[in-house]
């Protein structure tokens, strides 16, 4: 029998409890509760299969960065397609989408790098990141120089490697590579040790990683990963100088440092890219996705200096990694007329005048007793709700206060992405100051409203 594909909120919910395998999910509570079906968008709104309409603050995922409904970029994706929808980059064959976006890429990245190697994801571009350290360094003879370092609180992907970069907190009941992948601590000034000055937890944090360095051995430690701002693990700005001292403790012990800019690349911050721009570093490989092509296609890029491709480009040794999909027409066009936009409206430039508004609309938050810290930066912003500020103590797991302020949002028409105690926000760059007034009001009164929940159920005194 031929499956029924009507197009009705409750036929939808129902299958997709059936057959769908959702991402970071409770599968058991999906059995039971099922999912909200979006079903069309427009500029910054999102709406449901019934009609209802929400402000999408959370960008897709860190993802649609000029907002939906973009008729031009419709028409780019089609008119590639038209022409040819799909061709493989593998060996001796390209597209012209491919050579032009890489071509525009390398305009814009910071120092030499210049070299794009395209995929489909963020996991995929921090992936091959290290495939092509470790290729590097094989080519030089130092098959030794294998270990990695991240951060506690990182997110780097979910694939099997990209995970293992990514911070503990995501590895409960998963396997992970274990050996090579090495965590110090995450910059997190408002978890720093009670007493300790900003500037004294920054000199502990690259004490910590020069001493990590030596403790692996120079000689075998490859690269040390990074996010500008740390992302999934609860958007932490780290001290002010951070990057650009781990920058030269990795240049000073011959590791190359690994800027992840999956989220912070594309306007986010208010700059194409944040390493050199906002951390004043010049990174040996930068990663990015998501804002590349706003969502509109699956995009990815690791992008590697002109040292690193000289050496693995020297005669003697194939390059031997790649995917079906590896610089896509389709998805490289998508990313072309994705970058014309953001220039052609100065979308970075919009971003750095309206992102102190966001901040200061939502730093306000911080006037409520539920909330610690309010914390990011310009269109990457998190909420830490503590259940007393002077302790920084948190409510327990099983109250799940970020999941019930983000369903009192989502009540009153906005979407927020809960993580624990947690609340983070992500949306489109095209947001308006009246937008911003509402996201603000919004959450101010979901967080009032779990205050009044959580205290009439006797889990927090107030």
């Amino acid at each position: 029998m031929e499956p029924n594909f009507e197009f009705s909120t409750q036929d939808l919910w129902e299958r997709d409890t059936e057959y769908v395998l959702h991402p970071f999910s409770d599968l058991a509570a999906h059995k039971k509760d099922g999912c909200t079906v979006i079903a069309s968008a427009e500029g910054v709104t999102v709406s449901d299969s019934d009609g209802n309409r929400f402000i999408d603050g959370i960008g897709g995922l860190w993802c649609v960065n000029i907002g939906y409904g973009r008729e031009e970029m419709v028409e780019a994706i089609a008119d590639q397609i038209r022409k040819i929808p799909f061709y493989s980059a593998f060996t001796n064959l390209t597209n012209a989408p491919a050579v032009n976006l890489a071509t525009k890429l390398a305009s814009l990245t910071p120092g030499d790098l210049n070299k794009v190697f395209f995929g489909t994801g963020g996991s995929m571009a921090n992936d091959t990141a290290i495939r092509i350290v470790h290729h590097y360094f094989n080519r030089l003879g130092k098959l030794e120089k294998k270990h990695v370092i991240s951060r506690e609180h990182a997110y780097h992907g979910s694939t099997f490697l990209a995970m293992s970069m990514t911070g503990p907190a995501y590895h409960a009941g998963w396997d992970v590579a274990t050996g090579f992948v090495h965590h110090v601590s995450a910059p997190y000034p408002y978890r720093r040790p009670d007493g300790m000055s900003v500037d004294g937890f920054r000199a502990q944090l690259v004490d910590e990683l020069e001493n990590k360095i030596l403790e692996i051995g120079p000689e075998n430690t490859a690269a040390f990963i990074a996010e500008p701002i740390m992302g999934a693990g609860g958007v932490i700005v780290p001290p002010p100088g951070y990057h650009r001292a781990t920058w030269e403790v990795c240049q000073k012990y011959d590791v190359l440092y690994i800027s992840d800019e999956v989220v912070t690349a594309f306007g986010r911050l208010g700059h194409m890219f944040a390493s050199r721009d906002i951390f004043d570093v010049e990174p040996d490989i930068l990663c990015t996705a998501k804002g590349i092509s706003s969502g509109y296609q699956p995009l990815s890029a690791t992008i590697i200096s002109e040292r690193i491709y000289e050496v693995i480009s020297d005669p003697g040794g194939a390059f031997l990694h790649g995917f079906t999909y590896t610089g896509h027409p389709a998805c490289c066009a998508a990313g072309l007329k994705n970058i014309e936009i953001l220039e052609r409206e100065d979308i970075c430039g919009r971003v750095r005048r309206t992102g102190p508004l966001f901040e200061d609309a939502l730093g306000a938050l911080t006037d409520l007793d539920l909330v610690g810290e309010v914390r990011g930066s310009h269109f990457m912003m998190c909420v830490e709700n503590v259940a007393d500020k002077g302790t920084k103590k948190l409510l327990p797991a099983e109250v799940q206060v970020g999941k019930r302020i983000a369903n009192h949002c989502q009540k009153l028409g906005l979407i927020v992405r809960p993580l624990e105690h947690l609340n983070i926000l992500s949306p489109p760059l095209i947001l308006s100051e009246e937008q911003i007034g509402q996201i603000a009001e919004i959450l101010c009164k979901s967080i009032k409203a779990t205050m009044d929940d959580i205290a009439r159920e006797g889990l927090w005194k107030g």
